[in-house]
């Protein structure tokens, strides 16, 4: 299943691709994808954890001790803390994040829904995420799962990557085009 999809390739792609093939044959594809999402939401949250997942400076042993801690105070067990504690052993905790991303990649494939990349000037409104669904929805004719990123430098408008399609409707990229456009016609 990794073959057929390029992103996920390489050391992350194979974790995920195990860690899906445990998920499905457990049943438990959506509960895995849950805590590997708040796992990296407690990640994106806390400067030390991150230092931990990173930091080659921690032995696998202090990694461990320590990760055990924090998923059992999160509530994460079951085959997400045990993979995460088969990273740790093997010192590719810090793929994380491209294991997870990849992990998400073959739960869409798997349940028939396609994955947008979002990239909006402030967050969205739960209206807004739901026209947007709504809209790629028809276009491709499958569920879409979004990952919304905040960046304020595209000054307003989206910026959508589905598949190998991209539409750019920024404000940033309609600027620059105007600049272009005046500085050939000057």
């Amino acid at each position: 299943m990794a073959a057929e999809n390029p992103s996920v390739s390489g050391v992350a792609g194979r974790y995920a691709t195990a860690l899906f093939e445990l998920a499905r044959d457990d049943k438990s594809v959506d509960a895995v994808k849950a805590d590997l999402d708040k796992f990296a939401a407690m990640l994106a949250g806390s400067p030390e954890l991150n230092r931990l997942v990173r930091s080659p400076v921690f032995t696998a042993e202090e990694q461990g001790k320590a990760l055990a801690a924090v998923l059992a105070k999160a509530g994460i067990g079951g085959i997400t803390a045990k993979f995460l504690a088969v990273l740790t052993a093997n010192r590719r905790l810090f793929a994380i994040h491209d294991v997870t991303r990849a992990y998400a990649a073959l739960v869409a494939k798997f349940k028939g829904e396609a994955t947008a990349d979002v990239t909006v000037a402030e967050p969205l409104s739960d209206k807004n995420l739901d026209a947007l669904k709504s809209a790629l929805k028809t276009v491709t004719g499958k569920d879409v799962a979004l990952n919304v990123n905040v960046d304020p430098a595209i000054i307003g408008g989206l910026v959508v990557k589905l598949g190998s399609r991209m539409v750019d409707s920024s404000l940033r990229t309609k600027l620059n085009s105007i600049k272009h456009a005046m500085k050939e016609a000057g």
